[in-house]
């Protein structure tokens, strides 16, 4: 008599679960296997451990650490949660050692992750976890479904999840792709399609590493040519192998592909003379050493030097970009923008949040408007009917005929939520929402709509730290976290007398600066910033106009001791105290007048009265 697969699982976790025993015969390869490793761990069936789970704080340095991989990784996860039918699934994303970077979940999945703790910063290695797609993927490496009983906890059998390893170019597992859902929203085409976004971010990770080399894709058949099959090579101008992805490994089979061979070493003909032929034609014939033939072209070719060099913004987007940690930020939001993923800029006052953010928006080619919207600056009562619109009369002093709200007007380009960070709690719930659906509905009423917006969220503030406080939603935090950009304050910058000429030439005055001046300004604390250094740079032209701007100067401006450079910090505090016992102690009129933030005031007031106590 067959015995249904079903009833050989009963059969196998009574086993289990009553003598801690394995019944091969009645499971298959894999399932035996990392049941078996499961109890080596000394884990019990019956009596899962506490699932362990990162800080806020550690969770945004291991996504920081993911660099480059994360937007690839967030990019296909968006494709792949589009490509999934039904309902009641989540898409998610875990480091090598289980720790879960990401998820994009259905909202008919979220009580279920939430019972089940699959959530970002929760750990799901095998170890902890027993039996289950994320964790027993990362410890062998391949490719997996578990479905419901064949977890090795039965706390998760309402699961089925598909699983694919993710290898970096160096051969390394890098992290874990994987799609769950109930089971009775068992798909069966979902690990092909887990395995095709896991090539995908493969293919993408050793482009970005030999972004800065000749890429070669060829294939057995010209019509797979463009297709995640081809297998890739990376060359130096000279013709030597830097890198081969494991599709161009199996394609060479028996031939040397480490890195270091010369194309010469792989193929008939030489370097050069297929080069020449990949300028001239979409793809060529391509003989390896054993005969094997092969239809290529040459994908990418390196970028001139001086595009590879650290770039500037065009003058007119008030933005300098020497510093190699604003490249990386720039290089980071143009990346997301491109993917509509959002985008969270962090920043001191002044650093130039607002700037990075425009940029974003141009580099994602939307033809919508951008709209900034100061959080801090709404009215809390008004901030949801500002943002998402209202009905005719749906409060007292609203519109006549209604508005359709500033998160509208940007269908088709991008808002930019500025200091987020003071959003307050209940609005939080409300864009939260917005986006799990990216659809607006108007206070007091009216057709909700769908909108196409890029979101650009910045702040002054850590929040993780805020999370870890209470004073910021975790689940809100993690969907604007998808990439997180990071300028530095002005006075960690390198180019910092590139932004004071640049700052100087955009106020319209035809004033110099010499090399001793900038650096007697480079050594000032800017709490500020970029915001500040206009603004002295503007008090300065106005007491010199049309003329050099000299040491004097600064140091009547900023009061400083005969010793220009000694003691700029209390020179600061000594000034800020000043502007706000002249304003009679009102401290956004300070605030206002030197370019800075009213809490920038309130701690040099603080410092202050520490040290005339």
């Amino acid at each position: 008599m067959l015995i249904s697969a079903e009833d050989r699982l009963v059969r196998a976790r009574a086993v289990l679960e009553r003598r801690h025993a394995i019944p091969t015969d009645l499971l298959a390869p894999d399932i035996s296997a990392s049941w078996s490793r499961c109890l080596a761990y000394g884990l019990d069936p019956e009596k899962p451990p506490a699932l362990k789970h990162a800080a806020p704080a550690a969770l945004r340095l291991a996504r920081e650490a993911a660099g480059a991989m994360r937007p690839l990784v967030l990019a296909e996860m968006e494709n792949l949660y589009h490509q999934i039918a039904g309902s009641n699934f989540m898409i998610a994303f875990a480091r090598a050692d289980g720790l879960l970077l990401d998820t994009i979940a259905d909202s008919s999945f979220n009580a279920t992750a939430h019972v089940t703790r699959i959530q970002p910063g929760c750990f799901w290695s095998e170890q902890g976890c027993g039996t289950n797609a994320l964790g027993s993927v990362a410890a062998t490496g391949r490719g997996m479904t578990i479905h419901g009983g064949e977890h090795f906890f039965n706390r998760y059998d309402q699961l089925t999840c598909t699983a694919a390893p993710v290898y970096g170019p160096s051969g390394v597992l890098a992290g874990v792709l994987d799609a769950s859902s109930d089971c009775r929203s068992r798909q069966q085409h979902t690990r092909a399609l887990v395995g095709m976004a896991a090539t995908q971010i493969e293919n993408g990770l050793f482009r970005d590493l030999y972004r800065n080399a000749i890429v070669m894709a060829f294939h057995s058949r010209a019509e797979f040519l463009h297709t995640l099959s081809a297998g890739l090579m990376a060359f130096d101008s000279s013709g030597v192998l830097m890198g081969a992805n494991p599709r161009a490994k199996l394609f060479l089979q028996g031939l040397p592909t480490e890195a270091g061979m010369r194309f010469e070493t792989l193929f008939r003909g030489t370097f050069g003379a297929f080069l020449d032929a990949g300028r001239h034609a979409p793809q060529t014939r391509l003989q390896d050493g054993v005969g094997s033939v092969f239809a290529a072209h040459v994908e990418h070719w390196p970028p001139p030097p001086a595009t590879v060099a650290a770039k500037r913004v065009p003058a007119a987007q008030g933005f300098v970009a020497l510093d190699p940690a604003v490249v990386t930020a720039m290089r980071q939001v143009e990346a997301a923008a491109q993917r509509s993923l959002p985008i969270l800029i962090r920043g001191e006052t002044g650093t130039g949040k607002e700037q990075l953010a425009r940029h974003a928006h141009e580099a994602s080619g939307r033809k919508g408007a951008f709209i900034p919207i100061n959080c801090a600056a709404l009215p809390e009562n008004l901030i949801e009917a500002e943002l998402f619109g209202h009905a005719d009369g749906a409060f007292t002093g609203a519109r006549r005929g209604g508005a359709a709200g500033l998160v509208a007007q940007a269908h088709g380009g991008t808002v930019f939520l500025d200091e987020i960070g003071d959003m307050p709690m209940t609005l939080q719930a409300v864009l939260l929402r917005l986006l799990d659906d990216w659809t607006i509905r108007p206070v007091g009423g009216g057709a909700a709509r769908k909108v196409d917006v890029l979101l650009v969220a910045a702040t002054h503030v850590d929040l993780a730290d805020q999370v870890e406080k209470g004073r910021f939603r975790a689940d809100l935090y993690y969907r604007l976290d998808a990439v997180e950009a990071i300028l530095p304050p002005l006075r960690a910058r390198t180019d910092f007398a590139e932004i004071a000429k640049h700052s100087l030439a955009s106020l319209g005055m035809n004033t110099d600066i010499d090399a001793q001046v900038l650096a007697l300004l480079a050594r000032h604390a800017w709490p500020g910033n970029i915001r500040e250094l206009r603004n002295v740079l503007t008090r300065l032209t106005l007491i010199n106009p049309q003329c050099r701007i000299d040491c004097a100067s600064v140091e009547a401006l900023f009061k400083t001791p005969e010793t220009p450079c000694a003691g700029l910090r209390g020179q600061t505090v000594a000034r800020i105290t000043a502007v706000h016992r002249e304003l009679g102690g009102n401290l956004s009129a300070a605030a206002r007048r030197l370019g800075v933030s009213r809490n920038t005031v309130y701690r040099a007031i603080r410092s202050q009265r520490r040290e005339n106590a």
